[in-house]
């Protein structure tokens, strides 16, 4: 997957464009992101927000290395699927997302 690719499965699985990332956020705190996909120009990194407010990198792969997952798409390769927590993260983002444009409510 390429950095444009990524974008494009983010956007539709939950995640939102915050700083220029695509994020995930706390469902308490819907603009406040707590992770995020650093796209640099050969690697993503997937990093998380610490209690302190700064970034730390928890995995990263260049993007030869990420395939979409056959069954679900998901990019499989960061560590999205075995790290603890952020399958709920997504799943709650997405169907925030989901039910904001169900009721009309802005995003």
């Amino acid at each position: 997957m390429d950095k444009d690719e990524l974008t494009v499965w983010a956007l539709a699985n939950g995640w939102q464009m915050l700083a220029g990332c695509p994020s995930l956020t706390k469902p308490s705190r819907p603009k406040e992101a707590i992770v995020r996909l650093s796209l640099k120009a050969t690697v993503v990194n997937v990093e998380v927000k610490k209690p302190a407010g700064k970034w730390e990198k928890v995995s990263g792969q260049p993007y030869g290395k990420i395939q979409p997952d056959p069954d679900t798409g998901l990019p499989l390769g960061l560590g999205l699927d075995t790290i603890p927590g952020f399958t709920m993260l997504m799943r709650e983002n997405k169907d925030r997302m989901t039910f904001a444009r169900m009721s009309g409510a802005p995003g």
